[in-house]
This record gives C-alpha cells, sequence and structure tokens, in this order.
C-alpha cells in the first residue's frame, strides 16, 4: 500500500473531509490532495501532524510496518 493511499485510508476511517484534514495540518486543499494521489510529499513537520492527527507511528504511515514485522525476529535474538 502507498504512502497516499494510508493517508486516505486513515481520513476516511475518521470520517474527515480532505478539506477538514488539511486544515487541520495547515496545508492548502490543493496539496492534501497531491499527498493522497502521491504526487507530493509532505514535509517531516507535516508528516508528524499526520502521524499525531490520526495517532499512527511515522513507520505506519511510511508502509515500514511490514519491514519491522519481519525484522522482529531477528531483532529479538539479540
Amino acid at each position: 500500500m502507498s504512502f497516499g493511499k494510508r493517508l486516505r485510508a486513515l481520513r476516511m476511517k475518521h470520517n474527515f473531509t480532505q478539506q477538514k484534514t488539511a486544515d487541520m495540518l495547515n496545508v492548502t486543499m490543493s496539496s492534501y490532495q497531491k499527498y493522497e494521489q502521491n504526487e507530493r510529499f509532505p514535509s517531516y513537520e507535516i508528516l508528524i501532524k499526520i502521524a499525531d492527527t490520526f495517532d499512527v507511528s511515522l513507520d505506519y504511515l511510511l508502509c515500514r510496518d511490514d519491514f519491522i514485522k519481519s525484522h522482529e525476529a531477528s531483532a529479538d535474538e539479540y
């Protein structure tokens, strides 16, 4: 799943409109739409705001949760 799809799914889960989400993140509607369409990637500051808004980790937003899960067993060994 891409960042944009994951972002859209989180927004929909919370029943937020694109405009409401853009307002909460203090970005333009156009910028926010480009995040969901994978045409633009948010700055680190906005990425942190997104994670805080939806109460998810940055790894989840960046689609690294599968990567982390696949390495948990080897990390536990140390």
